[in-house]
């Protein structure tokens, strides 16, 4: 045997032994967050109202101290937003009319921009690409929904701005960006991450994800879990973002079911992929994929193993059925 083919060789054993353990991590964490959901529920007043309103996109708008227009007002009849309406004028000052130096990044549903309000508040400002279709409807949807979560582990949603053809969503600022830049970036950003951050984020996301699917009066369906879908703030508490393909059940529904497929292949439940069935399991599936990916520091899709034929997460599912 050849000392290359030795190194390759022990290289696969170290690999399959890391995601060994990962995996007895994971099943402890599933049972947790399990009997964590149970316990929440069976604790849950026998008189709770779980009627949940299945459309909401009125906006209760507050006047900005720049003024708006009542034509920009969105209106229904199901329910209100109280949401702060962002004067476009203010959008323009804060982000230097769009200047491409304020540009942070970019997607499916448009460009975002790094802005500073007049109060020296720095807020991220997600534009609207016009040529999207699917953008506005994204609009629409993340609006009704995350205006109504407030949750440490949930990003902010500060308001809005509605000018003509011009739809923006206005946020916290996270300084970190996303944590996706931390986990496959450059050397120098992933030794900043050490186990005791990683786990922290973990259980940060975790937190997040309970309060959608339970604690909320609300209950969500993100359908993009991902790291790039999970912003860092100053000290690298994680906050869950863009929810703009999330769902809203109501009631005692549990399992809903679309022709329309909308996420990211490698973070997604195979019976949301290949049947468009989703439910709660949807979200805690992509969540498992995120924590081997932020344990290993390698991609789910990016990883293959030549010898299993397997990708990082078939690798983990045959060397869990190996060790029952």
């Amino acid at each position: 045997m050849s000392i290359s083919s030795a190194n390759r060789r022990s290289h696969v054993v170290l690999v399959i032994a890391l995601v060994a353990a990962i995996s007895g991590v994971l099943l402890l964490g599933a049972f947790a967050f399990g009997c964590l959901c149970f316990w929440r529920k069976k604790a849950a007043p026998a008189g709770r109202d779980n009627e949940l309103p299945l459309r909401a996109t009125k906006l209760k708008l507050r006047r900005d101290d720049q003024g708006f227009s009542d034509e920009n007002k969105m209106s229904s009849e199901e329910d209100d937003l109280d949401l702060r309406l962002f004067d476009l004028a203010v959008i323009l000052a804060a982000t230097d009319n769009f200047a491409a130096d304020s540009k942070i990044g970019q997607g499916g549903f448009g460009p975002v921009y790094l802005g500073r309000l007049e109060d020296g508040q720095e807020v991220a400002v997600k534009r609207l690409s016009r040529k999207s279709a699917q953008g506005v409807e994204e609009f629409k949807n993340e609006v009704k929904l995350i205006a109504k979560l407030q949750h440490r582990n949930l990003v902010r949603l500060l308001g809005c701005c509605i000018d003509g053809d011009e739809r923006m969503l206005v946020y916290e600022f996270m300084h970190n960006n996303s944590l996706d830049t931390f986990i496959f970036g450059d050397e120098e950003k992933r030794k900043l991450l050490r186990w005791k951050t990683r786990f922290e984020i973990i259980a940060g996301i975790a937190r997040g994800l309970l309060y959608l699917h339970e604690d909320s009066r609300l209950r969500i369906i993100h359908r993009d879990m991902k790291e790039s879908n999970v912003l860092l703030d100053r000290n690298m508490i994680p906050k869950i973002s863009d929810f703009g393909i999330a769902r809203m059940f109501g009631g005692d529904q549990t399992t809903a079911y679309t022709l329309k497929v909308i996420g990211t292949y490698g973070y997604m439940s195979p019976e949301y992929a290949m049947d468009g069935v989703f439910s709660m399991k949807s979200d805690i599936y992509s969540f498992g994929v995120m924590v081997l990916e932020i344990v290993t520091g390698k991609k789910n899709r990016g990883f293959y193993d030549d010898e299993l034929d397997l990708n990082l997460l078939g690798v983990d599912v045959v060397e869990g059925r190996q060790k029952r």
